[in-house]
């Protein structure tokens, strides 16, 4: 009977399969945000660059991060770089370097958990109310979940386009990597796939 109980409790407060990742409507620091070390240092108004072309050389800020998710973060790199355009001037951040795909299954409740983590890191305030801190700081321009998309900005992940119809309804079936439900992605901004931001010349 206690099992039985256990498992409806936690089926009922269980993250739903397709949820987006749910921000509060005040998010609150988080203990040690890697942030609160900058305090002294101006902090980077939210900016997202659009892509236009492909680039082939590496980006020092997207390996910078590479690193910091290697080593803070469940999962593994999937790659930053490929040429993906679609359309004249019109491009992923891929295509410029700027954007890397962090292996994690929403479908597994411990990565699904680790993305939410990662997330709620990134988009925490800082000690002195700085909204988004750690992105700003970072250079993060956007982020793609599990049919959720956030930018520069926003406070809270809308639906991503490519998993709803027209009238917000959401697809049966959708590629798992089109849908994102296999990795996060995570784009930087110009400043920050150059490494000028202020999280890593600190």
């Amino acid at each position: 009977m206690r099992l039985l109980l256990a498992i409806l409790i936690s089926l009922l407060f269980a993250a739903p399969v397709h949820a987006l990742i749910r921000l509060p409507p005040v998010p609150e620091p988080v203990p040690d945000n890697p942030a609160d070390r900058l305090l002294a240092v101006p902090i980077e108004d939210p900016a997202y660059d659009p892509a236009t072309r492909c680039t082939k050389s590496p980006r020092p800020g997207m390996v910078a991060l590479q690193r910091w998710l290697e080593a803070n973060v469940r999962g593994e790199s999937w790659g930053t770089y490929r040429c993906e355009k679609w359309g004249k001037r019109q491009a992923s951040l891929h295509a410029e370097g700027r954007a890397i795909d962090w292996h994690l299954e929403a479908s597994k409740p411990g990565h699904r958990r680790e993305a939410e983590r990662l997330a709620r890191l990134l988009l925490a305030p800082d000690s002195l109310g700085n909204p988004q801190a750690l992105a700003r700081r970072m250079g993060i321009a956007e982020m793609i979940w599990d049919c959720g998309y956030w930018a520069a900005g926003m406070t809270a992940f809308k639906k991503y386009d490519a998993c709803f119809n027209k009238h917000g309804t959401r697809r049966k079936r959708v590629d798992p990597t089109v849908a994102h439900r296999n990795h996060i992605h995570i784009g930087l901004t110009k400043a920050g796939a150059a490494r000028r931001t202020s999280f890593w010349f600190a």
